[in-house]
């Protein structure tokens, strides 16, 4: 079988490691180094089980409450679906995660 070149770490991991043994998690937060999670998970459908909630401030470079920052987590959370995400996983400090829970139960997916 002829592999694709893999252009980073993910795609790497994906590329090398067996689809129907190997599942991922997928760091939000990651957008900080150019991963989009929404591509991810259309691109790779299946591959991802699991995914970290938690927006990205472009301005502090730091994490932050979900709809505070700037993903597009409509997008996101779509994307998810069709990539096959079963389980969320909120990794926020308790006051970003209260800050978060109006956005998320108002966001229509």
């Amino acid at each position: 079988m002829r592999r694709r070149r893999a252009s980073n770490t993910y795609d790497i991991l994906l590329d090398l490691l067996d689809p129907t043994l190997v599942k991922f998690q997928f760091q939000i937060s990651t957008i900080s180094r150019g991963y989009d999670a929404a591509e991810y998970f259309t691109k790779y459908p299946g591959r991802f089980i699991s995914m970290h909630v938690q927006d990205w401030s472009p301005d502090t470079k730091q994490t932050a409450a979900v709809g505070e920052g700037a993903l597009d987590w409509k997008k996101i959370f779509t994307a998810a679906k069709t990539g096959g995400i079963k389980n969320y996983f909120v990794e926020l400090s308790l006051d970003q995660m209260k800050a978060s829970v109006p956005y998320l139960r108002a966001l229509n997916v």
